[in-house]
């Protein structure tokens, strides 16, 4: 039975402004051919069991010619595959989609159009240039900067492009810029019409290169700006002045900083999505992975098991918390086997994730670590509480052990633990050393141990700016030779994006 492509948009560069159909497609992918113009992290969509095939083009550099991805399209539909040809922008704007769907017609292959937000519009919209105005521009063209050039003969009709259109956007052209602009000039539009040079548009490593027609090539060259770019032409480029919003340091003031985040790929998320509402560019490289704990959750479960022991259970992590009620409903219990217990979470994200399972924290203390965890429960616990405490297998003793010296019988049972997640050391080193990482975030003592194993020395970091979520954090940082640039007043994830926001 053949299979099924979809011709997938994937947008202009902003992983974000990918189609919701876009994700369901992806979402029961087969096989995956993408282009270098798609983020990767449109991919997360895609099942891990997918096939993943790269066929980019760079310029004149071609993973795979054009006529072997369309055959390749049609022999993974012929396996009975369920195909997506992710592509950049839209696949019927300069995408070539149209090849590959001429030929999987040919073979009687089932196949789906999925639209995707060109770049032609977007990139400049994401500069603040709208390409069309009602005061200054009644209609726009796109134009191939990179004609095929097996045609012989040009279909490019400069003498109706040059004045017959309010605004040019032109994709792919800025190896030819000054054929084009020469082209324009010599066909009656003015030399000093306003234009810009957008590279990598709608990404946070988005730069615009305010210019003229007849400067536009000399300009470019100056700058030292290269593919992918789009060349925009006409008064309404003038508009950016008061349209800027997406490089304006007031909306997004990390605009143009690139942030290491070092969490859990499974908890980098909220991170990630803050830094990137202010405009950073964000690297994931988790240093620590969350796992289960060396005893196969034998002491949890033993816990769990005679819960309603327990006066007291304190969780001091949203891990901590995720694990724990795991276990619980995989002993085929709930919430109810706590009985009367009452509840202490070390802060308001640990409060939150038990609210989700239906358990309102009867302590929160308002320094979010064990010393505020004390000094919250003091007066609380009565003689010889029985408190039981998940956590990860590694942490500090502090609390277990001041708890005892006041007279409670603890528990510490490990709901889960952290290791050293695998990462190219060496290729991260280069990243920090190239200057290309403006700030490295910890949000726990693990990832600060962690990153200082995985690039062998806290000297790696040297000229590069660190934020941590709170002291524990700091402290560890700094008993690893790291002294932290940034340290969160509270203890959260907002807390650490605020102090970022404020000391960037």
């Amino acid at each position: 039975m053949a299979g099924m492509v979809y011709l997938v948009g994937a947008g202009p560069g902003d992983y974000r402004l990918i189609s919701l159909k876009a994700v369901d497609c992806l979402k029961q992918a087969d096989v995956v051919v993408y282009d270098r113009l798609a983020d990767d992290r449109i991919l997360q969509w895609a099942p891990d069991d997918a096939e993943y095939i790269y066929v980019g083009k760079a310029s004149s550099n071609h993973t795979m010619k054009q006529e072997d991805i369309n055959q390749l399209l049609v022999d993974k539909a012929k396996e009975g595959k369920c195909v997506v040809r992710l592509k950049g922008g839209d696949p019927f704007v300069f995408g070539r989609g149209g090849e590959e769907g001429l030929l999987l017609q040919e073979n009687g292959l089932p196949f789906e159009i999925v639209p995707g937000i060109t770049s032609a519009i977007s990139v400049p919209a994401y500069a603040g240039i709208p390409v069309t105005h009602r005061a200054v521009a009644t209609s726009f063209a796109v134009v191939t900067g990179h004609e095929d050039p097996t045609k012989g003969k040009s279909n490019m009709h400069w003498e109706h492009l040059a004045t017959g259109v309010d605004t040019l956007v032109f994709l792919m052209g800025v190896a030819n810029l000054p054929h084009i602009t020469a082209k324009l000039i010599e066909n009656g539009r003015p030399a000093d019409t306003p234009a810009a040079v957008i590279r990598w548009g709608t990404k946070p490593e988005q730069r615009v290169l305010m210019t003229t027609v007849g400067t536009a090539a000399e300009d470019v060259a100056k700058a030292g700006l290269k593919p992918p770019a789009i060349f925009i032409v006409g008064d309404v480029v003038n508009l950016r002045e008061k349209l800027q919003w997406f490089d304006e340091p007031k909306t997004h003031p990390l605009f143009g900083k690139t942030v290491l985040v070092t969490r859990a790929r499974s908890q980098a998320s909220k991170l990630t999505a803050r830094l990137e509402q202010l405009g950073a560019k964000v690297i994931e490289t988790p240093a620590i992975r969350i796992e289960d704990p060396a005893d196969d959750y034998a002491a949890l479960d033993a816990a769990i098991g005679n819960l309603s022991d327990y006066q007291w259970l304190i969780f001091t992590s949203v891990n901590g918390v995720e694990h724990f009620f795991a276990r619980l409903f995989a002993a085929g219990k709930d919430a109810r086997a706590m009985g009367y217990a009452k509840v202490a979470a070390i802060g308001s994200a640990t409060a939150e994730k038990l609210k989700a399972y239906g358990i309102l924290a009867d302590v929160v203390p308002q320094e979010f670590r064990a010393e505020g965890v004390l000094e919250a429960l003091q007066g609380k616990l009565p003689p010889h509480a029985k408190i039981l405490l998940p956590r990860a297998q590694e942490a500090r003793e502090i609390l277990p052990e001041k708890l005892r010296e006041q007279g409670a019988v603890v528990d510490v049972v490990p709901a889960y633990q952290t290791v050293a997640a695998a990462v190219d050391g060496e290729a991260l080193k280069a990243q920090l050393a190239s200057g290309e990482i403006d700030l490295v975030t910890f949000t726990s003592s693990s990832t600060v141990t962690n990153l200082i194993q995985i690039v062998g020395a806290a000297a790696a970091l040297a000229g590069v700016k660190t934020a941590a979520i709170g002291p524990v954090t700091a402290d560890t940082a700094k008993s690893n030779g790291i002294e932290p640039d940034i340290v969160a007043k509270e203890y959260t994830i907002d807390g650490l994006v605020e102090a970022i926001k404020e000391n960037m």
